[in-house]
């Protein structure tokens, strides 16, 4: 009877280890999975209220538009690496997407050599970078941090170029340094990246994409 009581306390020691092992393993499965951020029902971003609110009105008043649909607007927003070190490891690549992912909060596309050139040891089908486009909530947020973070914190930053447009409402730029960003830690990049962002506007004329991006406090040089 002892010999039963002893065994029925082991049974039930091991039970309850591993019972606790078990909610150990779930609470670590949870910290590991990422977790879901979910909006509130009223959210807007803030530069997409401030387009609605102040930029249209102001566009109006120096453009002197007739109709309201003639008021210009931002399309998209195109984020572009170029990986030239991609020839010698293709992991680079991999791990520039990542970055790219992080600062865009959306999942980039790699792309791709579209003909071979042997000089520089490229073949056709090979991954030489990669890209993403941006629209409606996560382009005007995106544009947020760019102007309010990222621009900022460029070494020896003394503007952007206002003649970087192509004639039709868009307009280019150039970071050397992906790292402005605050979603990159620095600590964890093994290299650092260059990439450029193309503003689409529906703007007729350069002038009126210039002004367009001025009302949303894109830092241009005088």
């Amino acid at each position: 009877m002892a010999d039963d009581k002893q065994n029925q306390k082991k049974a039930a020691k091991a039970g309850q280890a591993k019972a606790k092992g078990a909610k150990k393993d779930a609470a670590a499965a949870a910290d590991a999975a990422p977790r879901s951020f979910t909006r509130p029902k009223d959210y807007r971003p803030r530069l997409k209220s401030h387009y609605e609110k102040v930029v249209r009105e102001a566009m109006v008043k120096k453009f002197e538009y007739k109709n309201p649909m003639q008021v210009p607007r931002i399309e998209k927003i195109v984020l572009n690496m170029g990986i030239g070190e991609a020839v010698n490891d293709r992991k680079k690549v991999e791990n520039a997407a990542a970055d790219l992912s992080m600062i865009a909060g959306q999942k980039p596309v790699v792309t791709k050599a579209r003909k071979s050139i042997a000089v520089y040891k490229v073949r056709e089908g090979m991954s030489l970078g990669a890209k993403v486009t941006l629209r409606g909530d996560r382009m005007y947020e995106f544009m947020d941090r760019l102007v309010t973070i990222a621009l900022p914190r460029v070494k020896d930053f003394r503007g952007l170029n206002p003649k970087s447009f192509d004639g039709r409402g868009n307009y280019a730029m150039g970071l050397k340094e992906h790292i402005v960003f605050p979603e990159i830690e620095y600590d964890q990049v093994d290299e650092v990246w260059g990439m450029d962002v193309i503003v689409c506007t529906s703007a007729g004329t350069d002038d009126e994409a210039r002004e367009l991006l001025r009302q949303f406090n894109f830092p241009f040089r005088t």
